[in-house]
């Protein structure tokens, strides 16, 4: 049980760190404002390898760990919560290709998405299945060498500008076992878009409805097997959690630190705001659980790397540990600020309207209390 970071993680740590501060910080406000998608940006992550980080490096990924990708995303949170949180989502896309995809699907699509030359984009959510995923109705029929697909798929981050849509269908009856995956490229027949919709945060990426119109999709594009799919997705999402979480712990890091800044300069009553013991004791509160919700991701980045029997629970515990704690954290920075943390000239404002989604995606808050209970007492 050893705590510490290689140097190899030590070293892509602080490479995560300092593009973040040079790359993502100084650009994230104007990003947020006008809703820019940074693409160039995203691409000099690219060439940082970030985009295939578990990915195998045969068709150019990084081949790191889940514990290594939890480092990452933390350190790019703190330079753009909404922008890395599309890096870990791209990420998850791209590993379900290289993981489950034949050798012909990997080749074909995993060299452009590890540098970002294409984007991806991840099909679960539909308007009538968010947390009750597997009752989803888009569904797949095969059609000689090809499955024609009907439906509709709701809150898809990159929906209308990614390349690439890893997409659930039903190929088969109701339920989980009923459910396959597809590659469904951009310039299909057939998919189109809805309108952006207009978010609280996380306005770096764009979010809208994919609409599949008899869309014909090669045999040869099914991710794994038919039926496959559902277990494909929630193997996707058990990382993606952890991304998330690892996000939001970056995010609230941030604040933490720039509050602890404020609070020596900031005067009331003629002392600083970091001599008043109530609030010394709150930064001391935020510390202590930032460091637990950090550990607890840590250790189930693990977990779910070494496919340990546990980890779909330790990843569910962690992502609703640290999404819970992360915004917790971030508004009380922003109390502790008065009223310029409610300004758009401080950007705790910012990181809080892009965190508090993160305890509703990759499965809700109450969904992650659903898959801890069931381990611990049974369906």
């Amino acid at each position: 049980m050893d705590f510490a970071l290689s140097e190899e993680q030590l070293a892509f740590q602080g490479v995560a760190r300092d593009f973040a501060s040079a790359e993502l910080e100084p650009h994230a406000r104007d990003w947020d404002a006008g809703a820019i998608f940074p693409e160039e940006t995203l691409r000099k992550a690219a060439a940082l390898g970030f985009a295939g980080i578990y990915v195998r490096d045969d068709v150019g990924g990084t081949a790191l760990s889940r514990l290594d990708a939890a480092l990452i995303f933390e350190e790019l949170a703190k330079g753009c919560v909404s922008t890395t949180a599309y890096v870990s989502i791209h990420n998850m896309a791209a590993w379900m290709i290289d993981t489950y995809g034949h050798q012909d699907l990997r080749r074909r699509y995993l060299p452009d998405l590890c540098t970002m030359t294409t984007f991806a984009s991840y099909c679960l959510t539909e308007a009538g299945a968010g947390s009750d995923a597997a009752s989803l109705r888009t569904r797949a029929v095969k059609d000689g060498n090809s499955y024609v697909i009907n439906g509709a798929k709701a809150f898809i981050s990159g929906g209308g500008r990614s390349d690439i849509y890893v997409v659930m269908a039903r190929t088969g009856g109701e339920g989980a076992r009923g459910v396959s995956c597809f590659v469904v490229e951009k310039d299909t027949p057939g998919l189109s878009f809805g309108a952006q919709e207009k978010k609280l945060g996380w306005k770096s990426q764009p979010t809208a409805v994919v609409d599949f119109d008899n869309v014909r999709v090669p045999a040869e594009n099914m991710v794994g097997e038919e039926g496959q799919g559902f277990k494909i997705a929630m193997a996707g999402l058990d990382g993606g959690r952890l991304n998330i979480a690892a996000c939001s712990l970056g995010g609230a890091q941030f604040c933490l630190d720039r509050t602890v800044g404020y609070m020596k300069d900031r005067q009331q009553f003629g002392s600083p705001l970091a001599d008043f013991q109530a609030l010394r004791f709150r930064i001391a509160d935020y510390a202590t659980e930032l460091e637990a919700a950090r550990l607890m991701v840590r250790r189930a980045a693990v977990a779910v790397g070494a496919k340990e029997p546990r980890a779909t629970t330790l990843a569910a515990m962690a992502k609703r540990f640290a999404t819970d704690i992360g915004f917790e954290v971030v508004n009380g920075c922003l109390q502790l600020h008065g009223g310029y943390g409610y300004l758009n000239d401080h950007p705790i404002e910012r990181i809080l309207r892009d965190v508090r989604v993160h305890q509703i995606l990759e499965g809700t808050n109450e969904i992650m209390r659903v898959i801890v209970s069931r381990d611990i007492l049974g369906t």
